[in-house]
């Protein structure tokens, strides 16, 4: 089942009036989000729901352990769960591609060695729910959350369909007390619910899949077909489906979460609108650069350890960031380019005046220039399946030929209005917002069902959410 086909509309609608006819149930309650997400998932592969089952399962007995032990055998059970955790992220995630990168490793030594068959298959939001379970598993031994009253709760928690697949990564402790109160439902958060998944319909369907069809899958798949400024346009034609697809996606999470009276993290702040790659980063894919550094750059020691040391986490964090994506050498490299660069922006900040020039206007323009294009030069790594097209692709732009007869009005139409979206002023979307949740509910259903027609002719093919492959 995907978020952007009718049958998820369906799906939803029939969960959220159950969930609403149980609302004064808590256990019932609870338990339909629970089956309802369990069966979402098997709708992908039943097999894979038995890893999900089971890591639930195991960590919530060993996180009631650690709760009830101290000294030396807490730090033992967290090391036991954050072990099971991450182990089977690595068998399941990325046990080909560490055979086939020794066994390639090996060839270059002159030693021929059989690659090992280890492709387990991937099961899908594995990434997603792995990182709820160590944010649960981390938080009570620091003492920041209470455990799960219950396995059913905690269950609810790690596979809430919503946010199964793609996240936005909630923490226990924000979203655990949501289930233990009586859940409150308003004409004002379903309107909100409801536009949230339009818009990232409209993203989604409209914009990234169309952007991906029609200029980005046909220059990263043969680059040398097309002009330097028609490689250049699908870079940033690239840089704006991602951004549309990852946060449409996100859109479609907490407004279907807001449909059953709970509430999910804000994953995306207009990241390109950013004057520096630090601003960036606290603007794009929020829930993960915040369990980054949460969970990994404040553990290395953060910015207590002088600078050099600094310079160092903020690389290993993005490098392991970056390797958290996919489990490929390119996606290293995307997150070492990040590591660097953030290093180079932290350095940077340290040696400038108090009255910097960034205050400025001019300062925060060529700010912004500037970030957004080491960004984009960053998701060419990131979109091209090897380095050999990335390099390509790299090579044509600096060609430098203007010719451009496949930017057709369409395509450059429609990547203008995914930047013009992306650029529009704050206070346009919450007017346009506003104006819908204040609607009568027949008005609503008028312009959910012209999008939804409009969006049916859009959609030719089926195009699955970038992020559900991490």
């Amino acid at each position: 089942m995907s978020y952007q086909g009718l049958d998820y509309v369906l799906f939803l609608a029939a969960v959220a009036l159950l969930f609403r006819l149980l609302a004064a149930r808590r256990t019932l309650r609870v338990a339909l989000l629970v089956a309802a997400s369990y069966a979402f998932y098997a709708l992908a592969n039943p097999v894979h729901l038995v890893l999900l089952a089971g890591l639930t399962g195991a960590d919530w007995l060993l996180v009631r352990a650690l709760h009830g032990a101290t000294g030396r055998r807490r730090r033992r059970w967290l090391a036991a769960a954050v072990t099971l955790d991450l182990g089977a992220l690595a068998v399941f995630k990325y046990a080909a591609f560490l055979t086939g990168s020794v066994t390639a490793g090996l060839a270059a030594l002159g030693l021929d060695v059989a690659p090992a068959a280890l492709d387990l298959g991937f099961p899908l939001g594995v990434s997603f729910y792995v990182f709820s379970s160590l944010t649960y598993s981390i938080d009570v031994y620091r003492g920041r959350c209470a455990p799960a009253d219950s396995l059913l709760d905690y269950a609810a928690y790690v596979s809430f369909f919503p946010k199964l697949i793609a996240g936005p990564i909630a923490r226990a402790r924000q979203f655990l007390p949501q289930l233990a109160a009586a859940p409150r439902f308003d004409d004002a958060a379903t309107g909100r619910g409801l536009f949230l998944i339009l818009v990232g319909l409209v993203k989604k369907v409209a914009l990234a899949d169309d952007l991906g069809r029609n200029l980005v899958d046909r220059v990263f798949d043969a680059p040398q077909r097309y002009s330097s400024f028609e490689v250049l346009a699908g870079v940033y034609g690239y840089t704006f489906q991602i951004y549309c697809d990852f946060s449409g996606l996100a859109d479609i999470a907490i407004g279907s979460a807001l449909l059953l009276g709970l509430v999910l993290p804000r994953n995306f702040d207009l990241p390109y609108r950013a004057t520096s790659l630090q601003e960036f980063w606290h603007r794009w894919h929020i829930s993960l650069s915040t369990w980054l550094r949460d969970y990994l750059y404040i553990p290395l020691g953060g910015n207590r350890r002088g600078p050099l040391r600094t310079y160092v986490n903020l690389f290993l964090t993005m490098l392991l960031g970056g390797l958290w994506h996919g489990a490929g050498w390119t996606f290293v490299a995307w997150g070492a380019l990040h590591g660097a660069g953030l290093a180079v922006t932290r350095a940077f900040q340290r040696r400038r005046r108090p009255a910097a020039r960034s205050a400025t206007l001019p300062g925060r323009l060529l700010g912004g220039l500037l970030t957004f294009h080491f960004v984009a030069l960053c998701w060419i790594f990131f979109r091209a399946p090897s380095f050999d097209v990335a390099r390509a692709v790299l090579a044509r732009i600096a060609e430098g030929s203007t010719y451009a007869p496949n930017l057709t009005p369409r395509v450059v139409g429609v990547l203008l209005a995914a930047a013009l979206l992306h650029y529009l002023p704050r206070d346009w979307h919450a007017r346009v917002r506003a104006r819908f949740v204040s609607a009568p509910a027949p008005a609503q259903a008028a312009v959910l069902f012209a999008a939804a027609v409009a969006l049916s002719r859009l959609a030719t093919t089926f195009v699955p959410f970038i992020y559900q492959q991490f």
